[in-house]
């Protein structure tokens, strides 16, 4: 009969064994945490472009609506933003907005709204996160000075019929020239 030999020879120690499982979980962890933070900024970057595409549609619809004024009327921007879905101003109401948009940035999707003479002329995000996105900015929103913008707050989608019309103050949207941003609790409704 043969001698059998020690298991304490051919196994390794439990402490080590231990160590070894601790640091994969560590590891693990780690990973995870890393997996989570490219989620959030990779969800934050579709959200901004989001915000990008509702604002424009805005733009373009706040625009249409005033150059769009039947023959004899006068132009004028809206009072509210579900003028954009029917405006009454013809026989048959145009529709310059196919639904509103809810704002991507903020939990209830409702959009301050740029006001001059009591009627909107622009929309910007309630949002004070900061944006991710510094350049590349085309069309109105590279002359806007996104680029400089210290929160979602400060992307300003307003219709500027002169350059420079409609100046924004640091912070505050509209603060100059004596208008004053409100928000549209009741204009937004949550998109359908």
């Amino acid at each position: 009969m043969r001698p059998r030999p020690s298991t304490s020879s051919t196994r390794p120690p439990r402490g080590v064994v231990l160590l070894a499982l601790l640091l994969a979980l560590g590891l693990a962890g780690i990973a995870a945490l890393a997996a989570v933070d490219v989620w959030a900024v990779s969800r934050q970057h579709e959200r901004e472009q989001q915000l990008l595409f509702a604002g424009e549609q805005y733009r373009q619809a706040l625009r249409h609506y005033y150059f769009g004024a039947p023959a004899g009327m006068p132009r004028v921007f809206p009072d509210t933003l579900a003028d954009l879905l029917d405006d009454t101003r013809f026989p048959v109401p145009v529709h310059h907005l196919r639904r509103l948009y809810a704002d991507p940035m903020t939990a209830g999707g409702e959009w301050g709204v740029l006001r001059v003479a009591d009627r909107i002329v622009g929309v910007y995000s309630l949002s004070e996160q900061a944006p991710l996105k510094k350049a590349g900015f085309t069309g109105a929103n590279a002359t806007a000075l996104f680029g400089d913008a210290v929160t979602y707050r400060d992307w300003v989608f307003a219709v500027q019929l002169q350059r420079g019309m409609l100046p924004r103050a640091r912070g505050t949207p509209g603060a100059t020239d004596g208008r004053t941003p409100q928000s549209s609790s009741s204009d937004a409704r949550q998109p359908s």
